[in-house]
């Protein structure tokens, strides 16, 4: 009986060892593609197909961080609607130009800036994101404190509608990742 148990005992050593000198193996690889580290080599070319290049690798803690942060952002639009929704006001739809017709909302910079600033520091970045996915517009490229106080935000979906969207965005970011990274 004792010498079934070493065997057990013998053989569970025998994977552990292996285990670890592949993973050191895969470690020494990365380090060798890793620019920042003290073993990359310059003649190492590794290989990568279009969907993996400048993505993280599955299941490792940058791409759970990475899904986190989408998340958060996504949080982050939708507290921005939510305050132009509460604060805005219902636009004329007689003067607005037909691509405006849906809007809901509408707000100055000036006033979104002051009543933001005091949540985030993070407005014009977050306003260039929900005007990339549509829920909000404006003129212009970016907008600037001073310069643009009076250039009008416009909402451009029902709040329910960007409620809805940025939970499921944020809930697909978070889904698309492993549960347990490395």
């Amino acid at each position: 009986m004792m010498t079934f148990r070493r065997k057990i005992v013998s053989s569970s050593l025998t994977d552990l060892i292996s285990s670890f000198d592949n993973k050191a193996q895969a470690h020494t690889e990365l380090q060798k593609i890793t620019a920042f580290s003290g073993q990359f080599d310059k003649n190492h070319k590794p290989t990568f197909s279009k969907d993996e290049y400048g993505k993280p690798v599955p299941g490792s803690m940058t791409e759970y961080r990475g899904a986190e942060a989408q998340a958060r952002v996504c949080t982050e639009m939708k507290e921005l609607c939510e305050i132009i929704h509460e604060y805005g006001k219902t636009p004329c739809k007689g003067l607005l130009p037909p691509e405006l017709k849906s809007a809901t909302k509408v707000i100055s910079f000036g006033e979104l800036f002051t009543i933001y600033t005091v949540i985030s520091d993070k407005l014009v970045g977050l306003l260039l994101r929900t005007r990339k996915y549509q829920l909000t517009y404006f003129e212009g490229e970016v907008l600037f404190q001073k310069r643009d106080d009076d250039v009008p935000v416009f909402l451009m979906k029902s709040i329910e509608e960007i409620r809805e969207y940025c939970n499921n965005k944020a809930l697909q970011a978070r889904r698309s990742v492993s549960p347990m990274p490395n």
